[in-house]
């Protein structure tokens, strides 16, 4: 009799449906055309900024890197190119702007600004 109750739960046990969690599937979002914003070139290669911006106004090879220079109105921006650790593609690490003077200005602004040219 005993054995009959002992063996009971571990039946009742065995019945129990094992609730397992399903995988979670992860829906990309939809791509959007959306603005760099400060800091959002960097890693970006010169096809994809020069897609971004039109054509360079200057473009200087020094060893391995390429500075790419994009000018507007009222700003200037360098981007600075330099290949991967593993001899990958050139990217951009640096990015400068600065105003026609030549004083130190807000990138976003900048970015702003050459992409709606007035």
């Amino acid at each position: 009799m005993r054995r009959i109750l002992l063996a009971v739960p571990v039946l009742l046990a065995g019945c129990v449906a094992r609730q397992t969690p399903e995988p979670q599937t992860q829906v990309a979002a939809p791509a959007s055309v959306t603005r760099p914003a400060t800091g959002a070139l960097i890693g970006l290669t010169a096809s994809e900024l020069v897609g971004h911006f039109g054509s360079p106004a200057l473009q200087v090879r020094e060893g391995t890197s390429v500075k790419l220079q994009f000018r507007g109105r009222i700003c200037v921006l360098d981007a600075y190119l330099y290949p991967a650790q593993n001899g990958g593609a050139l990217r951009v690490t640096y990015v400068d702007a600065r105003s026609q003077s030549g004083v130190d200005t807000d990138q976003a602004a900048c970015i702003s600004a050459l992409e709606n040219p007035s």
